[in-house]
């Protein structure tokens, strides 16, 4: 009989929780940031330990670029889970972008730890696409001394390819037009486009042709494929 008291004595609370989760979990999808992260961290005060609202609170953070708040949450749901990928690469990603607004000099004590999440990430889920992109970018973006690699870049971009054949087509296609090399570009680019045939595919090609080989009448021309496909379909 106590339990059962103890059931009913918390139901209500239970369904004004639950009612407010709806209810900020809607206002994100609206990208209303401020006003769903308003309703998140009232739930989080009754309940600090709730995995779920403490990754849309560092969501949150992150559209808002408030990296600081990200990486709380982040470093939270971490430690409250730590085989879950999703949580080091979120971590990863921040840090990342934290790195991006601090000095020089700080910037390159958190690049280990950036490249630590993202690889944490595919240790604990093998087929984490989105870890595997950001090491790319990393390994293009960093010069050679400071662990910059266009052959880790392409290592993790034929992981990909077993993983997601769009994602590796498209992934080798960003290394080839980063480092200039237009015309194979567009190929992987075409390649991407006969597997995936998705807009993101002909956009990336389109844009290659537009702003990088100066052909915009290519660009118009893949653009209007796209549409004349997906008007038939």
């Amino acid at each position: 009989m106590k339990q059962l008291l103890f059931v009913f004595a918390f139901l209500p609370m239970m369904v004004f929780s639950q009612s407010n989760f709806e209810k900020a979990e809607k206002l994100y999808e609206e990208r209303k940031w401020d006003q769903s992260e308003a309703i998140f961290k009232k739930i989080a005060q009754s309940e600090p330990t709730n995995t779920k609202v403490l990754e849309y609170l560092g969501d949150i953070a992150g559209h808002q670029k408030s990296w600081d708040d990200a990486l709380d949450y982040y470093g939270k749901l971490k430690k409250a889970k730590p085989s879950e990928a999703d949580y080091h690469f979120k971590y990863g990603g921040a840090l990342g972008m934290k790195a991006l607004e601090v000095s020089r000099f700080k910037a390159l004590g958190m690049i280990d730890e950036v490249r630590s999440n993202f690889e944490k990430a595919i240790q604990l889920d093998p087929k984490h696409i989105e870890a595997r992109w950001a090491l790319i970018e990393l390994n293009l973006q960093l010069p050679g001394i400071l662990g910059g690699s266009e052959k880790k870049a392409i290592q993790y971009s034929n992981e990909l390819l077993q993983i997601s054949a769009v994602d590796g087509h498209l992934s080798r296609g960003h290394i080839e037009e980063y480092s200039k090399r237009y015309t194979k570009a567009e190929q992987y680019y075409k390649k991407a486009i006969a597997v995936g045939n998705s807009k993101k595919t002909y956009q990336k090609l389109a844009n290659l042709y537009a702003n990088k080989m100066k052909s915009p009448e290519k660009a118009k021309a893949v653009l209007e494929e796209y549409k004349k496909k997906n008007d038939n379909n």
